[in-house]
C-alpha cells in the first residue's frame, strides 16, 4: 500500500538535457497529433449523410460513426497514459499516431458498413494511446516555468481550434471528388484519408525530436485496466444513449449501461487499492490542485462541446448556412482560443492560475447566456409565410452582431481557462505517473463532454416538444383535407427551426450555469500559487 508523504524532492535533475534544439519541433509534433486527434471528433460531422449514402448504413446506426470513436477514445484513455508511464511515452506516442494513421486509411477505404465501424473503433485506440502520452510529454520534455507555460498554451489552443478547423476542413474535403492513381475519390473519404501522411510522418519524427521517458515494464495492472476499460465504456455509452431522444434518462438499458459502469469503477477504485503496482495511484487524486483541475476540466468543456453541437446546428437550419460556410462561420474560435491561450502563458508566472481560469470560466459563461438570447419570429404569420415560400426563420439574426461577438468571447474564455488546467492538472506528479495523469484528465474531458452533451440535450428535446406543440396548436383550421406538401414543410419549418431554437437557447442558458459552477469550483478550490507552478518539485512517494 502506498502512502504519499507531504515531503517534496527537487525533479529538475530529471529533466532532460541535451535536447533544447529539439524543443521547438517537440512541441510542433506534439501539437500536430493533438489537432489531429481532436479534429477527428467533428471532421466526419458534416460526412455524415454522404457515409450513410454510399454505404448503405441505416439511421439507427450512422451514430456508430461517431459513437464507436467517442467510446474507444473515453474508455481506452487510461490504459493510454499508463502504458506510456511503463513502456515509454514516446514509444507509446508513435504506436498510438501510427495506429490512428492506419485506421484512418482503412477508414478511407471502406467498403461497408463494418469496415468502416471498425476503423473508427481502431481510431479510438490510437487516440486514446497518443492524446494521454502528447500531455505527459510536454511535461517530461519542456522544463517547469515560461517554457513549458507556452508548451502547455499550444496544447490548449490546438484542442479548441480541432473542433472548429474540423466543421471547416469535413465541409470543404466532403465537396470534393477527386482523382486519386486514376481512382476516384469520394469527398467523405479525403476526411479519414488525410490523416494517414500526417500521422505516420509524426510517428516517423518522434524518436528523431522527443526524448524517451525510463520504462517499468511488467507492472501494468491487468484487473484495473479491464475494470476501468470495460467501467468507462459501459459509463460513457449509457450516459450517450440518455442524450438520444429515441431512449431518454428513463430507458432501461440506459440505466443499466451506466449502473454497469459505475459498479465497474467502484469494483477499479477497490482494485487499486490492493494491488502493488496500480494503473492508477490514487493519490494523483488526492492532490487538491489536481482534483480541482479534473473536475473543473469534466465540467466546463462539457459546455464549450454543446455550444458547437446546438449553434452548427442553429446556423445551419435556422439561419440557412450551407455545411462550408457554417464552418467558415466557426473559424473566429480557432482565433480567440489561441489569443486566449497566449494570454494565458504570459499571465501564468505573475498571477494565480485561479484569477486566469476562474475569469475565462465567467468569460465563457457570459458567451452562453448571450446566444440564449438568440431570437426568431416564430409568429403564426411568419410560419406559415415560411412553410408556403421558403427561407429560413433566422433569416433575421445577424451574424455579426448576434454570433460573432459571443464565439470569440467563448474562445478567449476557453483559452484562458485551459492552459492554467493543463498545467494544475500535472503539478506535483511524479514523472513516472505523468502519462496516466494526463490519462485522467484526458478522461474527465470525455466523459464530462458526453454527460454534459446527454444533459443538455434532455434540456432541448423538453423545450422542443412543448413549444412544437404550442404552435402547432395555434396554427388556423383549414376545412378539407390538408395539402400533404404544406402539412410535411410546416412541420419542419416548427420543428426544425422554431421548436428547436427554443431548444437550443434552454440548452444555452442551462449550459451557462454549468460553465459558472465549474467557474466557482475553480475560485474556490483552485488556491495553488504561481510561484509553485514555475518549479518541478513533485510529492514524494513513501512505499
Amino acid at each position: 500500500m502506498t502512502d504519499t508523504t507531504t515531503a517534496v524532492v527537487d525533479a529538475s535533475t530529471e529533466a532532460p538535457t541535451g535536447h533544447k534544439q529539439h524543443l521547438g519541433w517537440a512541441l510542433v509534433l506534439i501539437s500536430v497529433a493533438q489537432l489531429m486527434v481532436v479534429l477527428d471528433s467533428t471532421i466526419a460531422n458534416i460526412a455524415l449523410p454522404f457515409i450513410q449514402h454510399d454505404l448503405k448504413i441505416s439511421q439507427a446506426n450512422l451514430q456508430w460513426v461517431v459513437t464507436g470513436y467517442a467510446l474507444a477514445f473515453g474508455g481506452l484513455l487510461l490504459l493510454g497514459g499508463r502504458l506510456g508511464d511503463l513502456y515509454g511515452r514516446r514509444r507509446i506516442f508513435m504506436v498510438g499516431v501510427a495506429l490512428f494513421a492506419i485506421a484512418s486509411g482503412l477508414g478511407g477505404l471502406a467498403q461497408n458498413e463494418l469496415m468502416l465501424l471498425a476503423s473508427r473503433g481502431l481510431q479510438g485506440l490510437g487516440a486514446a494511446l497518443a492524446a494521454p502520452t502528447a500531455l505527459a510529454l510536454i511535461t517530461t520534455n519542456f522544463p517547469a516555468g515560461p517554457p513549458r507555460n507556452r508548451a502547455f498554451s499550444v496544447y490548449a489552443a490546438m484542442s479548441g481550434v480541432g473542433a472548429a478547423v474540423g466543421l471547416v476542413l469535413g465541409g470543404w474535403l466532403t465537396g470534393l471528388h477527386p482523382s486519386i492513381l486514376g481512382m476516384d475519390v469520394d469527398g467523405w473519404r479525403l476526411t479519414f484519408l488525410i490523416n494517414v501522411p500526417i500521422g505516420l510522418a509524426a510517428a516517423f519524427a518522434s524518436p528523431r525530436v522527443l526524448v524517451e521517458s525510463e520504462t517499468h515494464k511488467g507492472e501494468l495492472d491487468l484487473p484495473g485496466a479491464v475494470s476501468a476499460t470495460l467501467g468507462l465504456v459501459s459509463l460513457v455509452y449509457g450516459i450517450s444513449r440518455a442524450g438520444d431522444q429515441r431512449y431518454g434518462w428513463g430507458d432501461a438499458p440506459t440505466l443499466a449501461f451506466m449502473a454497469v459502469g459505475v459498479v465497474l469503477l467502484a469494483i477499479f477504485v477497490m482494485i487499486e487499492r490492493r494491488v502493488e503496482h496500480p494503473l492508477l495511484p490514487l493519490r494523483i487524486l488526492t492532490n487538491r490542485t489536481r482534483a480541482t483541475a479534473f473536475v473543473a476540466m469534466m465540467i466546463v468543456p462539457a459546455a464549450m462541446f454543446a455550444m458547437f453541437y446546438f449553434l452548427s446546428q442553429f446556423v445551419q437550419n435556422v439561419m440557412g448556412y450551407s455545411p462550408l460556410h457554417t464552418g467558415f462561420a466557426f473559424l473566429p474560435f480557432s482565433v480567440g482560443i489561441v489569443l486566449g491561450a497566449t494570454l494565458a502563458s504570459k499571465l501564468a508566472t505573475k498571477v494565480d492560475p485561479r484569477f486566469v481560469a476562474g475569469t475565462g470560466t465567467a468569460l465563457a459563461g457570459v458567451a452562453l447566456l448571450m446566444f440564449s438570447r438568440l431570437s426568431i419570429d416564430d409568429s403564426t404569420s411568419r410560419i406559415l409565410q415560411v412553410a408556403a415560400n421558403g427561407g429560413h426563420l433566422g433569416s433575421n439574426v445577424s451574424y455579426w452582431a448576434d454570433l460573432f461577438p459571443f464565439i470569440l468571447l467563448m474562445a478567449i474564455g476557453m483559452g484562458l481557462t485551459f492552459a492554467p488546467m493543463f498545467l494544475a492538472a500535472v503539478h506535483r506528479v511524479d514523472h513516472r505517473d505523468s502519462g496516466v495523469g494526463s490519462g485522467v484528465l484526458n478522461t474527465m474531458q470525455q466523459v464530462g463532454g458526453a454527460l454534459g452533451l446527454a444533459t443538455l440535450s434532455t434540456v432541448a428535446v423538453h423545450s422542443i416538444q412543448d413549444k412544437a406543440a404550442s404552435l402547432f396548436a395555434a396554427l388556423p383550421s383549414s376545412g378539407g383535407a390538408p395539402d400533404p406538401g404544406m402539412v410535411a414543410s410546416l412541420k419542419n419549418v416548427i420543428g426544425s427551426q422554431a421548436a428547436f431554437t427554443d431548444g437550443a437557447t434552454h440548452a444555452f442558458l442551462t449550459g451557462a450555469f454549468m460553465i459558472w459552477v465549474g467557474s466557482l469550483i475553480v475560485w474556490i478550490f483552485l488556491d495553488v500559487k504561481h510561484e509553485e507552478m514555475a518549479t518541478d518539485e513533485v510529492e514524494a512517494v513513501v512505499v
